[in-house]
């Protein structure tokens, strides 16, 4: 199943193995990863997530990140199988240091992280996900049930080739900051639903 470019080895977690795929032909020193859990097919779940230093590590609660990562593993695992893919793209493609930047600008002016980014001339969002559609591929995936409420997630994929079925997360108890983040998410394009979510 692997092809070149790509290493592949088991890791082992709480409740058992899970195998490792990370694209070494890309640059940079933090190439695209995905962590296969189980035997994963066609229509299994997939979730692709960009780094996030603030929530996943300093778990701040003014972004769902954490909940985010969190949840889809929980659904992968509870499924039985289905795949993770982590991208080095902090501060949705800008990385930390205008990430840093947006906040201060947020805190200061009263902004969101989306405004904040435009006052700072930065595009709001630069992500780009052609290496998840071929870490999709090399596990042979055609068709996936995609974890996100974000449509540029699901627009890329299908761009690849991939079929997609989105399939949104729902956060549990989101606090004030959280809830503040979703909504700014929601003006800005994701499809947030009633209650909290996560894309």
């Amino acid at each position: 199943m692997t092809s070149e470019g790509v290493r592949t080895h088991e890791l082992h977690g709480t409740d058992g193995a899970f195998t490792v795929y990370v694209l070494d032909d890309v640059p940079g020193p933090n190439p695209p990863a995905a962590a296969v859990f189980g035997d994963v097919s066609d229509d299994c779940l997939v979730r692709v997530h960009s780094r996030c230093l603030y929530g996943e590590i300093f778990e701040s609660n003014d972004c769902d990140c954490r909940e985010q990562l969190h949840k889809s593993l929980e659904l992968i695992r509870e499924a039985g199988s289905g795949v993770l893919i982590y991208l080095d793209q902090e501060g949705r493609g800008a990385g930390l240091g205008v990430k840093a930047r947006g906040y201060e600008v947020s805190q200061l002016l009263g902004l969101d992280t989306f405004e904040s980014y435009e006052h700072l001339n930065v595009p709001a969002d630069t992500r780009t996900y052609e290496h998840a559609a071929r870490l999709l591929s090399v596990l042979q995936l055609e068709r996936v049930r995609l974890l996100t409420n974000n449509p540029a997630k699901v627009a890329a994929l299908e761009a690849a080739g991939i079929i997609v079925k989105p399939e949104r997360l729902v956060v549990d108890h989101p606090g004030e900051h959280t809830t503040r983040y979703l909504q700014a998410k929601e003006r800005h394009g994701h499809a947030i639903v009633p209650a909290a979510t996560v894309a």
